[in-house]
């Protein structure tokens, strides 16, 4: 039983509001995607009878699914526990499919009500989640694929400054095609951080199998922590193939939406678990993958939004860390006037209820940097009516 199952939620209006982009602190770029010289933060608001509110971030592209699907049970459902509730919502989403974006805006919705239901009760996220601890690991990720070998040497330094014990750099550069670039480069960052500061790397999906072998054979050496999506995350009889053959530990589940999906990975060998808690389809899921991969004793780190995420790593091993994308997600940090702070390679969480992050509207309002803003009320949302499935 989770402490959520038995809150009920009388819910009377959800915002949308999208904060302009912030500058990247370096334009990055990975394997398949980027550059990236800006990044923007959307968030979901909903507020109940009584004044409480919880948020979480959302993707705002996807309105039409939160219009369809959820709103429509969200604001008519209010006398159901939560339990009953989200199963509402779960397969309100059939028909999209549980593998899509669908499933991933039901896990924001999610957080967001968790955020509002720790609120009203008084207590932080990790206290509501029965955790016994305020702080998480973290590790710090970068190392874009278009940096100069001068830009990720301030990147590391940074990191090793904050006491980061692990970093991790993307390799796959130019669409895969400059391997032995990348190998230089995850030499050279191998002599910057030395033998006691774990180093892994992140190629994007970009490789075939047998260039993922052949990329392994030459940096094995380098004692590699873990080597993420080398190949297409949804090729998992070529997955299973690469774990057997691999002497390195090969990661996945960043790509993944639903918890159901990852004990095939499992059972195809990888060794370290990646789940995002704001693109899965809720907070339990995550549970799940965080459980399974404590059952199979294998590694674990999430990622995403990391200062969202951190509050949810206070629940699993100490020594499983929250990835933190510095050049990407360092800037959003203007907007929150409380968050969790980077120390001693650690994220120390705010003692406030809810999630460990405030944002001051008002403030950002007057400063003209909301560039999007949205408002339903039960009035605008009809009640949920299941599609017939032809």
């Amino acid at each position: 039983m989770y402490q959520i199952d038995n809150e009920v939620f009388r819910i009377i209006r959800a915002q949308i509001r999208v904060l302009e982009p912030v500058t990247t602190v370096t334009p990055f770029q990975d394997a398949t995607m980027g550059p990236f010289h800006a990044f923007g933060l959307s968030i979901l608001t909903i507020e109940d009878e009584g004044g409480n509110t919880g948020e979480a971030p959302v993707f705002n592209t996807y309105i039409n699914i939160l219009e369809k699907c959820f709103f429509p049970i969200l604001f008519h459902s209010g006398n159901l526990p939560y339990k009953q509730l989200y199963t509402l919502l779960y397969w309100s989403i059939r028909n999209e499919g549980f593998r899509g974006q669908a499933a991933a805006l039901l896990g924001q919705l999610d957080m967001a009500l968790h955020d509002l239901a720790a609120r009203r009760s008084g207590q932080p996220m990790h206290c509501y989640l029965n955790a016994t601890r305020n702080w998480t690991r973290m590790y710090g990720s970068g190392g874009g694929t278009n940096y100069s070998l001068k830009e990720l040497e301030t990147e590391i330094g940074r990191f090793l400054d904050a006491g980061a014990d692990c970093v991790k750099i993307k390799v796959g550069r130019d669409f895969g095609t400059r391997m032995a670039e990348d190998i230089e480069r995850v030499k050279f960052v191998r002599q910057l951080i030395g033998n006691h500061t774990r180093l892994a790397v992140d190629a994007n999906q970009i490789w075939t199998l047998e260039q993922a072998l052949d990329f392994i054979n030459k940096v094995a050496h380098l004692d590699i922590a873990w080597l993420e999506e080398p190949v297409h995350s949804a090729a998992y009889a070529e997955i299973e193939k690469l774990c057997k053959r691999s002497p390195v530990k090969i990661a996945y589940g960043e790509s993944e939406r639903t918890a159901k999906t990852f004990p095939a990975l499992v059972n195809a060998g990888v060794a370290h678990l990646q789940p995002v808690p704001t693109q899965l389809g809720g907070i339990r899921e995550w549970q799940e993958v965080r459980d399974l991969a404590a059952t199979q004793q294998i590694d674990f780190s999430s990622g995403g939004h990391s200062l969202y995420t951190a509050c949810l790593m206070t629940t699993a091993p100490e020594e499983w860390p929250v990835e933190y994308l510095y050049a990407i997600m360092h800037g959003l940090e203007q907007y929150f006037m409380v968050y969790p702070q980077w120390k001693n390679g650690r994220f120390i969480l705010p003692d406030i209820e809810g999630l460990p992050l405030r944002i001051d509207w008002d403030y950002w309002k007057q400063k003209h940097k909301i560039i999007m803003h949205r408002t339903w009320t039960k009035e605008d949302v009809k009640k949920y009516e299941p599609a017939v499935n032809m």
